[in-house]
């Protein structure tokens, strides 16, 4: 069986430079359409894609639904099967207009790559994610060593996650320059950090209490006034690797002056960090959720969550609430209880409510875009 189709190649690769020049994706993005073809083209033997048919689409659906996930050997969740539907029935709509397939291909044979609508809806469902509290998150800083600069970074970095909510791509390229600590902020800027969908705002730090600011003060001046470092080096500067005291190669220090190429290395801090801390590996996105719940506790006016919002760069309040506001099973069923609880006599609960907290909320609701229903 062919394992490579030069035909199909080309147009791949036309196919990823019309997403990432005209529709503005990002090469994640581009990755997981490339996995999707690669997995189609593997089932299908790698024929060609002019030789598509709906069948080769009904066929590869079958397929989908016995093919065990690599990491966990069961069953591919409708979540990773519906994505890679979708990406291929858009792939094979553009292929159908391109010279040499419009008379081989038809647009509606693309449809036959959409999944059940009770598959979809499962697929789509909202489910609980599971981050740290705030408390864990200043263990695992408190629980982490200091003996090496190596050390220093890493619990300096996690603690920078904490106060700024920054996500993995932009933590592996700040640099000095971007961190402000008279102001307490830290610039995100498109120009020189890999923010979500190049997008440049500033975040203050988030009021998370405990030594997190202080570490990463500590660490601000280590760089500026032991290593010498300036505004254009890596705020968190990759490992150096050299030879160790054994004679093997080992690592010796701090790399000056380049980032990480990737997020890599902090998701495997954290990891390390987690795990010595004694608690199951968050990934540093999950600190997002973190800075979110501890938003719904201390916001007490729409302004103020907003302000919150978009200190995590989200335009739109709606975005924090939909994408990380989620309630924790655990604590919805608190707040249910204790709702019953303090209900009391009828309509007592109702004589609780702030009038002026409920208008303040509805005026911000109806400012959102399609406003609310009155």
């Amino acid at each position: 069986m062919a394992k490579h189709n030069a035909a199909n190649a080309r147009i791949k690769r036309e196919y990823f430079t019309y997403l990432k020049e005209a529709q503005r994706r990002d090469e994640g993005s581009i990755d997981a359409v490339a996995k999707a073809l690669a997995r189609f083209e593997e089932a299908n033997g790698h024929k060609d894609f002019k030789t598509f048919h709906r069948a080769q689409a009904v066929a590869f659906k079958h397929k989908l639904d016995q093919q065990p996930a690599v990491r966990t050997g069961k069953p591919l969740s409708r979540a990773t099967v519906n994505s890679t539907l979708s990406a291929l029935r858009a792939f094979f709509v553009w292929l159908a207009g391109q010279p040499g397939y419009k008379s081989r291909l038809s647009y509606a044979d693309a449809d036959y790559f959409n999944l059940a609508e009770k598959d979809v809806r499962i697929a789509k469902a909202a489910r609980h994610k599971a981050f740290p509290t705030l408390e864990q998150v200043h263990h695992v800083i408190a629980a982490m060593p200091t003996g090496t600069a190596m050390e220093l970074r890493n619990r300096a970095l996690v603690a920078f996650a904490l106060l700024t909510g920054a996500r993995d791509g932009a933590l592996a390229t700040f640099r000095l320059k971007h961190v402000d600590l008279v102001q307490g902020r830290v610039d995100q800027d498109a120009r020189d950090v890999k923010t979500k969908a190049s997008k440049t705002f500033a975040t203050w730090f988030f009021p998370v209490g405990g030594d997190a600011l202080t570490i990463v003060r500590d660490w601000c001046e280590y760089l500026r006034t032991a290593l010498l470092w300036g505004d254009d080096d890596p705020l968190f500067p990759p490992t150096q690797i050299g030879l160790g005291a054994n004679g093997g190669f080992a690592p010796v220090g701090l790399r000056r002056g380049e980032c990480w190429q990737g997020a890599g290395p902090i998701r495997d801090i954290f990891r390390h960090a987690f795990t010595a801390a004694g608690l199951p590996y968050f990934n540093p996105h999950s600190l997002r959720d973190t800075l979110v719940q501890l938003g719904e506790q201390v916001c007490t006016t729409p302004e103020q969550f907003k302000a919150w919002s978009q200190n995590l760069g989200h335009e739109r309040v709606m975005t924090t609430l939909t994408s990380y506001g989620t309630v924790a099973p655990h604590r919805q069923a608190e707040l249910i209880r204790g709702m019953a609880m303090a209900k009391g006599a009828a309509g007592k609960l109702a004589d609780a409510v702030d009038p002026a907290l409920v208008a303040q909320v509805l005026a911000a609701m109806q400012a959102l875009p399609g406003g609310v229903p009155t």
